[in-house]
């Protein structure tokens, strides 16, 4: 019997605590691509990309050790929707192949293979089986970040009002993780949906990744 994977996508707002349940997946057996981590992945020191990013916003976004100064790409692109749409042109084509080789990776392997994308529901990505939203509300999303991140109230309102709407997320899964209790509330729940997910039928054995399709949305 030929075995593949079964892909689904992982998404949640920011302060949601969708690396949590990124977590518990993994400890149930999930593999975890994880957008966040291929994108700081594709702008080490010397790579394509941090070269394409310096000539483009030029070498105040390169720090002294020769690292990014995410600072300082923040403070050029958020503001700016042309710098943001050049970014995203430099970066997202990376990423996308990047995070495509790490799932081809897996095909011949009988697992859960979770794309974890901050951003699905800006960049949605076709060949997804099942997508889980962690879902909180928009005010506990403030409280997490100035209490546990160190926002200033008005920064997370903004990083917040960036992203999809609540309803925007939600409308997309197929799964909602409620992450406003405890960590003790939230087990249950990956639980029954490590159940739900292992339920569903791998893909053919001949499946491939699609092509991410390009966007204008920032890359987390």
């Amino acid at each position: 019997m030929v075995v593949t994977v079964i892909l689904v996508g992982l998404t949640g707002g920011i302060g949601s605590g969708k690396s949590t349940v990124s977590a518990l997946l993994a400890e149930r057996g999930a593999v975890i691509v994880d957008a966040d981590q291929v994108v700081r992945d594709v702008q080490q020191p010397g790579s394509p990309v941090l070269a394409k990013m310096a000539e483009r916003f030029g070498p105040q976004v390169i720090a002294a050790d020769g690292s990014l100064d995410r600072a300082a790409v923040a403070s050029v692109v958020f503001t700016d929707p042309e710098a943001l749409k050049a970014l995203n042109a430099i970066v997202h084509p990376a990423v996308g192949a990047e995070m495509n080789r790490q799932v081809m990776a897996e095909r011949d392997g009988d697992r859960v293979v979770v794309m974890d994308i901050p951003l699905l529901t800006e960049n949605p990505r076709d060949g997804l089986q099942a997508v889980i939203v962690v879902d909180v509300d928009p005010e506990v999303q403030v409280q997490r970040l100035v209490g546990g991140r160190g926002f200033d109230e008005a920064d997370a309102r903004a990083r917040i009002a960036k992203q999809a709407t609540r309803d925007q997320r939600l409308a997309t899964a197929t799964h909602v993780v409620d992450n406003s209790g405890s960590l003790d509330d939230l087990v249950p729940q990956i639980d029954r949906l490590w159940t739900a997910l292992t339920a569903l039928e791998q893909l053919p054995a001949d499946w491939q990744m699609p092509t991410p399709k390009p966007k204008d949305e920032p890359t987390s």
